[in-house]
């Protein structure tokens, strides 16, 4: 039998879903608009006349952003720190993550401190800078990945989730021989999916979107990733191509940018719907106790 909501309920049920439709609206406009200029002929652009609905519908856009060797190096240089990154991120935040869930491991008060520490006071871009000059990473990909090989958000969402193993489960494997690593990799980690593609996205998120440490490590334009040669492009105009197709683009290059914005959401926008039922269950019962 079905509940019968009250009126204040009912109320309460239209004011949200109008406040969230607003708010998705709000969100999603300013992407459908991108699109629409990304599919839009030069005329069109250069009279500024596009809205939410493409004008001279063309792809030639696209042609040039997948065939400009610039633009592809940085999509594999981005794709590059993404998936090397995000794998490095995940053994070591899962590794410092299980033993700092288990109460029998003695001086693990201690550890936490110093990380929750590092979440209220983060390092400041000087001694960051420094310590990346003195280990020799400037000009190299390294200096993308290790400095934020564990994030401490990250790390007390999946030590959360750890926390809610059984110690029956752990306890038992100690009986048949097994070590701790052999347990962290063979049975944690194995029920601990929702935690790891959460932690997993989030960590895929900021690689993908790297960019300030990026303008502060990285001085040869080979090795930019995908948000500076973009960032290029938007504010200093730098649209190359030597194909005589695109010679009449680079007097209003808007519609190659917006390309490239559109693709560079593509990846992280498709691998979501993958990930989703993951996703919420790891938010859920990461921070749940």
């Amino acid at each position: 039998m079905m509940r019968k909501l009250s009126t204040q309920a009912k109320v309460f049920q239209v004011v949200n879903i109008v406040f969230l439709g607003l708010l998705g609206l709000s969100m999603f406009l300013p992407i459908l608009h991108v699109l629409a200029k990304s599919l839009s002929g030069v005329s069109a652009l250069a009279n500024g006349t596009i809205g939410l609905l493409p004008v001279d519908f063309t792809f030639i856009n696209y042609e040039y952003v997948l065939s400009n060797p610039a633009i592809l190096r940085a999509f594999a240089v981005t794709i590059y720190i993404t998936v090397v990154g995000t794998i490095i991120n995940l053994i070591m935040t899962s590794s410092i993550a299980y033993p700092l869930s288990r109460e029998e491991y003695k001086g693990r008060k201690f550890f936490l401190v110093m990380i929750l520490m590092t979440m209220i006071f983060p390092a400041p871009l000087i001694p960051l800078f420094i310590l990346v000059k003195e280990l020799n990473m400037m000009n190299s990909l390294w200096a993308l990945i290790i400095p934020g090989a564990i994030s401490a958000f990250n790390f007390f969402v999946m030590r959360s989730f750890f926390q809610q193993i059984p110690k029956e489960l752990i306890e038992s494997s100690r009986i048949d021989g097994c070590g701790e690593t052999r347990i962290l990799w063979n049975m944690i980690l194995p029920l601990s999916k929702p935690v790891v593609a959460t932690v997993g996205l989030f960590y895929a998120v900021v690689h993908w979107n790297t960019y300030m440490h990026a303008l502060y490590f990285i001085n040869k334009p080979q090795l930019y990733p995908l948000q500076v040669k973009l960032r290029q492009m938007l504010l200093l105009d730098q649209v190359e191509s030597g194909d005589a197709i695109f010679s009449d683009l680079l007097g209003t290059p808007e519609g190659i940018q917006m390309a490239t914005v559109i693709v560079a959401m593509i990846p992280i926008i498709v691998l979501y719907p993958f990930l989703q039922k993951y996703f919420v269950k790891g938010m859920l019962l990461g921070s749940i106790k």
